[in-house]
């Protein structure tokens, strides 16, 4: 059977070192898919931005700078409170997001879900491959 976990935080969009902004976003992270957590910012935008970060990325983002390329995860402080800062490329911009550590939370509440190491067990490789067999 599945699990779901899931997890609303507000992290700030930096806009400059004088200047932030609150965005809602939705986090999402399914047994299903035991390696991946699903993020949907609310932009104010009709359809939310949506990005799918490694749950390994994010976990060790909260302790020391990971990531190369589209996503960078790092711990750091602003305004005097400790955040996690979010760093996103695409071929549409960049955003430098610092969420509250409250996402530390939502991450140990994966890992009791599916402990890091056992997400293999999870996978359901023989549906995955009927599943993209059938889309070819």
């Amino acid at each position: 059977m599945d699990t779901t976990v899931g997890c609303e935080l507000h992290p700030r969009l930096i806009l400059s070192s004088e200047s932030s902004l609150p965005v809602r976003a939705s986090l999402r992270y399914d047994t299903a898919d035991p390696y991946a957590v699903h993020a949907a910012f609310h932009t104010g935008a009709e359809e939310a931005v949506e990005w799918v970060f490694a749950r390994e990325l994010l976990t060790a983002g909260l302790h020391r700078p990971a990531g190369i390329g589209d996503i960078r995860v790092w711990p750091c402080r602003s305004r005097g409170l400790d955040v996690v800062c979010i760093a996103l490329t695409s071929q549409e911009g960049e955003a430098l997001l610092h969420a509250p550590r409250v996402l530390e939370g939502f991450l140990e509440r994966t890992a009791a879900a599916v402990p890091p190491g056992a997400e293999h067990g999870h996978l359901r490789l023989d549906e995955e491959l009927s599943r993209l067999l059938a889309e070819s």
